[in-house]
């Protein structure tokens, strides 16, 4: 029987998937609002695209940033739970949202993306 050296970054660095959590809700402004928790992430490192009602959210995690900016090396790490790698995630919205309005804000790891509705769609008095 030979004896396997256990290698936890196998896994993380070959899979290269994961999927961040994304809170999506309107708010009283007449506004769809999209939440996504990207952290340790650099906003030139994030792509939002918003093409045929559906909006796609892409970017990569990139694990060698995080531990060369922290100076730790891989055999100095004794539990990695966090994963790391490229991830796209696609929604499809109504066709009410204003494609022309659309915003977007990256402060504190977290991407924000205020989709507006159209005027037509807003609700009259």
């Amino acid at each position: 029987m030979s004896i396997v050296r256990f290698d936890p970054f196998a896994d993380l660095l070959t899979n290269g998937r994961w999927v961040p959590a994304v809170d999506i809700f309107e708010n009283g402004k007449q506004e769809l609002v999209l939440k996504a928790e990207l952290p340790d992430m650099k906003r030139e490192d994030i792509q939002v695209v918003f093409e045929n009602n559906t909006l796609t959210l892409k970017g990569e995690r990139k694990f060698e940033n995080t531990a060369l900016e922290n100076a730790v090396k891989q055999e100095q790490f004794h539990r990695l739970e966090r994963a790391y790698g490229t991830f796209s995630r696609s929604f499809s919205l109504p066709s009410t949202v204003d494609a022309s309005k659309i915003a977007a804000e990256y402060k504190n790891g977290v991407l924000t993306v205020t989709l507006p509705f159209r005027e037509e769609a807003k609700p009259r008095t």
